[in-house]
């Protein structure tokens, strides 16, 4: 959140919790299909993680099914909506998961990890404004929220391909020390301090990003500059 306020990203957005960690982390209250959409899209993650795709598949489509099941019969609820979203943003269909987020907004205006899901999206579609926005507000209402890491990871890309490499580094900075141990994360923080030329706090990142993934030609390569003459 410090990163946010200090550089003045982001106005109109007040920080602090208030009831937003609570509606990040309520549970489906018991309602037994969104239990089980979210089951689903847990199983087809998994599966998706050890390259199971066409197992996760079926998950997906399933979470989905039920989903649109509980839109259409009266019965949604947040997670009903997060569950869709997550499940689409898996499937990388990024239009349908910024469709289906502002619908799940529109009916709760406090559920963050809708918003999450669609900065994300919009990262993809090419979006950054929006991106940007969301990913912000979500930081500056939520610092402690789940995907806080995320958040900041992807407003330093924004800012990177925008060639703000300060702001950059301030938002990499703050990912990497929320979620340390990993080597991509590192080695994006390493390349904007490269353009910087602070080459000592670049060669530092590029030797983490190694040491987490020692077959990283990209992060070796940019060691072997930032160390030489």
């Amino acid at each position: 959140m410090f990163v946010l306020l200090c550089l003045g990203l982001c106005p109109g957005f007040r920080p602090g919790q208030s009831q937003a960690i609570f509606a990040q982390t309520r549970q489906t209250g018991g309602n037994p299909a969104s239990m089980s959409a979210m089951q689903n899209y847990r199983t087809g993650r998994d599966l998706e993680a050890r390259g199971r795709m066409s197992e996760a598949e079926r998950y997906y489509g399933e979470a989905i099914r039920i989903c649109q099941g509980e839109v259409s019969g009266n019965t949604a609820n947040r997670d009903t909506y997060t569950a869709i979203t997550w499940t689409l943003q898996r499937q990388r269909k990024y239009a349908d998961v910024i469709t289906w987020g502002e619908r799940g907004l529109r009916l709760f205006a406090d559920e963050y990890r809708i918003l999450e899901t669609m900065g994300e999206a919009y990262f993809y579609l090419d979006d950054y404004d929006r991106s940007l926005s969301c990913m912000q507000r979500y930081a500056n209402t939520l610092p402690r929220g789940e995907r806080i890491s995320v958040a900041y990871f992807f407003i330093g890309e924004i800012f990177r391909l925008r060639e703000k490499y300060r702001h950059a580094d301030i938002a990499y900075t703050t990912a990497v020390r929320l979620e340390p141990g990993l080597s991509l994360w590192w080695y994006r923080l390493a390349q904007v301090r490269e353009f910087l030329g602070d080459r000592a706090p670049a060669t530092e990142a590029y030797e983490q990003a190694v040491r987490l993934n020692p077959n990283y030609q990209e992060a070796i390569a940019g060691l072997a500059r930032t160390r030489g003459p």
